[in-house]
């Protein structure tokens, strides 16, 4: 009898949603204060997860959900950046 692997969850900060882990992405602020996208899961720093759509990163963007989460200045080239990951999952994943 094979036992299922657990798929870890995490919560989507714009949605509130519980999803798997893959189909979200991290964003991370650093000890000194820089905002990226960890596409690992791995790095170090305060992190918010995203559910990888384009309403929701837009609706993220307009609520400032991501600067009040991790008590940062968000660039606009973030959201553009992750935009751009949610096409270029939508384009792989057809």
């Amino acid at each position: 009898m094979a036992s299922q692997k657990k798929i870890p969850l995490r919560k989507c900060v714009a949605t509130g949603e519980m999803r798997p882990k893959k189909e979200m992405i991290r964003i991370v602020r650093s000890k000194e204060g820089e905002v990226f996208i960890d596409q690992t899961g791995k790095k170090s720093g305060r992190g918010a997860y995203l559910t990888l759509d384009k309403e929701v990163i837009m609706n993220a963007r307009k609520k400032d959900i991501l600067s009040k989460h991790l008590q940062a200045e968000i660039d606009a080239s973030l959201y553009e950046e992750l935009l751009q990951l949610v096409e270029k999952e939508n384009h792989s994943a057809k």
